[in-house]
């Protein structure tokens, strides 16, 4: 097999094995980030698929050991940057398995009403730009209106829209603002009402449905066998929440469906987040009338120091399964950090997917696997 540097000094390399060389990206509005795929094709058939990762690397494992126990939850915020609190969620709790903090309950609500609304924010931005890889340019308006709405609550109680620096160990760092729970609701009655609006633009779509349907199929033992996770996994037929397999905080006290799908195909993919911004809305629901009074922080030491040992966490971003492994010294950094991101896993399975497919599916299968590129080059 030729590298695409080989083809550019002699073409008529690819013209002997009868396949062609294209690169896709780095910089291309098909990757949603900094991605470099090598794409092998006979015709218009995909017979290989070879990201090139790194390109914005920054080294956030090794930089995160030079910081306190207190700072390196938030260079998380910078991975999946959709899932910025839930990310900053799993590292607090691994902090205070470290520590045995008991957490307020008060504390342990509003942690899971941010996540669910960050899941609802990204699925939504998802949606909107899944039907604008594939030709639908209004979805992608629509979506922001909704996301909009949660961005400016997140606002107003964090102080930021994206990258909120929110969750810290023992808590959160504020109280909600006294808006919270008006707007939580009003965004409630507003988004229940998008959901045929959503079905009429796309899922009911026959234009979508070709496009997805039957495309980008992957098994559940192969789902398994590339150590997927997430909507991308439960497409296939894997059960893997982690809210549900190994609940934290208070996922074991809620009602919720783990949504699975056994189509295991791009359109199979999408009913899944479409059903998960459901399951999300009606977390939010159970919740924002029952915030428990008290202390939203439990009381911690300014210097935190973990004792010596290793440490684990895992949460369910809306990417799938992040993992933070901690090796503490007993001092006030940690000796190292691993974070197990869900994209990483999810993409090392493109090329298995892609393989038969049209170079025209491509863009499909990619959008419904949902990468975010910072949450893969770590």
């Amino acid at each position: 097999m030729y590298r695409a540097t080989e083809i550019l000094h002699d073409p008529t390399l690819a013209a002997d094995s009868g396949d062609m060389i294209i690169n896709i990206g780095p910089q291309h509005p098909a990757t949603h980030g900094v991605l470099h795929l090598v794409i092998t094709l006979n015709g218009e058939t995909i017979k290989k698929v070879e990201p090139h990762l790194g390109y914005i690397h920054r080294s956030i494992e090794k930089m995160c050991e030079s910081l306190s126990y207190r700072q390196f939850i938030y260079a998380t915020s910078r991975m999946d940057y959709l899932s910025s609190h839930i990310n900053n969620h799993g590292c607090a709790i691994c902090v205070e398995k470290g520590l045995q903090v008991e957490i307020p309950p008060r504390a342990k609500v509003i942690r899971v009403l941010m996540d669910e609304l960050t899941r609802i924010a990204s699925h939504t931005l998802w949606w909107g730009a899944m039907a604008m890889d594939v030709g639908a340019l209004t979805p992608f308006f629509l979506a922001f209106r909704e996301r909009e709405m949660i961005n400016d609550i997140m606002e107003e109680t964090c102080g930021a829209r994206l990258t909120m620096n929110y969750m810290v160990p023992g808590g959160v760092m504020f109280d909600i603002h006294p808006n919270f729970q008006r707007r939580v609701k009003e965004f409630i009655a507003h988004f229940k009402t998008k959901f045929d609006e959503y079905d009429e633009l796309v899922t009911d779509n026959i234009i979508f449905k070709n496009r997805t349907q039957n495309v980008g199929y992957i098994s559940k033992e192969d789902a398994i066998s590339y150590g997927m996770s997430g909507p991308s996994a439960r497409a296939s037929g894997v059960q893997c929440d982690i809210r549900k397999l190994y609940p934290y905080e208070i996922y074991n006290e809620l009602k919720f469906d783990e949504i699975i799908e056994t189509g295991g195909d791009s359109y199979a993919r999408y009913i899944v987040r479409m059903r998960e911004m459901g399951q999300s809305l009606s977390i939010v629901e159970q919740l924002i009338d029952n915030i428990p009074d008290g202390e939203f922080q439990a009381k911690t030491k300014a210097v935190l120091k973990l004792p010596k040992g290793e440490f684990y966490s895992r949460v369910e971003t809306a990417r799938g399964e992040f993992g933070v492994y901690i090796i503490s010294e007993g001092g006030t950094t940690p000796y190292r950090i691993k974070f197990r991101s869900p994209g990483f896993s999810n993409l090392s399975a493109l090329d298995h997917i892609a393989r038969g497919s049209k170079i025209g599916d491509l863009v499909a299968i990619m959008g419904t696997l949902d990468f975010v590129i910072p949450d893969i080059d770590r």
